[in-house]
C-alpha cells in the first residue's frame, strides 16, 4: 500500500535566525547610513538626529517615554479589542444578510475615506479629552483591515463543504460554527496583524489633537522644545511596539490555527 505521508518537519530556531538575517543586515546598513549622514554636517542635528543621539534619549528619557508608552499602549489594545469585535460582528452579519451587505457594505468602505486627523479634531471636541475619542479613532482606522478580511475568508469557503452540509441536514447556524467560522480565522488574524499597525498611527493621531499624556502627546511636545531626538525616541518605540503586537499575533496564529501553515498536499516517500 502506498507509505503514510510524513509530516513537514517545522524549522529549528537556529534555520529561523538565519533567515532573519537579511533583514537584520538591511537594518544594520539603514542604521549605519544614517549615522553617516547625521554626523556629515550636511544636515542640522535639531532635523535630523544621529542615532546615537536618539539612543541616548531613550536611556535619559526612559522614565516618561515609559511613562507615556503605558498610556499609548492601553489606548492601542483596547482600541484594538474594541475593532475586532465590532469587525468581527459586522463581517458575520453582513455574510449571512444580503439585506446587510447591500445596506452597510457601502458604508463600511466610506468609513476608510474620511481624513482621520480632521475627524480626530472634531471628536475631542465632542467626546472630550478622555479615553473616549482615542478609542474611536483607533476602532476606525483598525476596523476596515479585521471587518474586510474576515467577510473574503467566510466567502471563500468551499461551495462544496455547504452543500454537502445542507446534503446532511445541517441547520445553518451548525454549517455556519462548524464550516464557516472556522475557515474565517486566518482572515480575522491576517486583518488583526494590520489592524494592529494602523492602530498605532490612530492613537497618534488621536493623542496630538488632544490629550494630556501619551507618546503622541509627546512628540508634538518635544517638536517645538527642539528635543527631536526624544521625539525619534517616541517613534521607534512606537515602531518597535507595533512589531512586537505583529509578531505575538503571529505566534498566536500558529498556536491556535496549525492547520493552517501546514504545507498543502504532501510528500510520500
Amino acid at each position: 500500500g502506498p507509505a503514510p505521508r510524513r509530516r513537514a518537519r517545522r524549522p529549528g530556531l537556529a534555520t529561523r535566525a538565519l533567515r532573519g538575517l537579511p533583514a537584520l543586515a538591511i537594518v544594520l546598513a539603514l542604521v549605519a547610513a544614517w549615522e553617516l549622514y547625521a554626523t556629515s554636517g550636511r544636515v542640522d542635528e535639531l532635523l535630523l538626529p544621529a542615532p546615537l543621539d536618539v539612543a541616548r534619549a531613550l536611556w535619559d528619557d526612559r522614565a516618561l517615554l515609559w511613562e507615556n508608552f503605558t498610556v499609548t499602549a492601553g489606548e492601542v489594545l483596547l482600541g484594538i479589542v474594541v475593532a475586532a469585535v465590532a469587525g468581527l460582528g459586522c463581517a458575520v452579519g453582513i455574510h449571512i444578510s444580503p439585506t446587510l451587505r447591500r445596506a452597510v457594505y457601502p458604508l463600511l468602505v466610506a468609513s476608510q475615506t474620511v481624513p482621520i486627523p480632521i475627524v480626530a479634531s472634531l471628536l475631542v471636541v465632542w467626546l472630550g479629552f478622555d479615553l473616549a475619542p482615542k478609542l474611536v479613532i483607533i476602532g476606525l482606522v483598525s476596523f476596515f483591515p479585521i471587518a474586510v478580511t474576515t467577510l473574503d475568508a467566510l466567502a471563500g469557503v468551499d461551495p462544496e463543504l455547504r452543500r454537502l452540509m445542507r446534503t446532511l441536514g445541517a441547520s445553518r447556524r451548525f454549517t455556519f460554527r462548524h464550516v464557516e467560522a472556522p475557515a474565517a480565522l486566518p482572515g480575522l488574524f491576517s486583518g488583526a496583524k494590520v489592524a494592529v499597525a494602523v492602530a498605532v498611527i490612530g492613537a497618534v493621531f488621536a493623542e496630538q489633537s488632544g490629550s494630556s499624556a501619551g507618546l503622541g502627546h509627546l512628540v508634538q511636545q518635544a517638536i517645538p522644545q527642539l528635543l527631536t531626538a526624544r521625539a525619534y525616541a517616541a517613534v521607534l518605540i512606537l515602531s518597535a511596539f507595533a512589531i512586537a503586537l505583529f509578531g505575538v499575533l503571529s505566534l498566536v496564529e500558529r498556536r491556535v490555527l496549525p492547520w493552517a501553515f501546514e504545507p498543502r498536499g504532501g510528500r510520500t516517500e
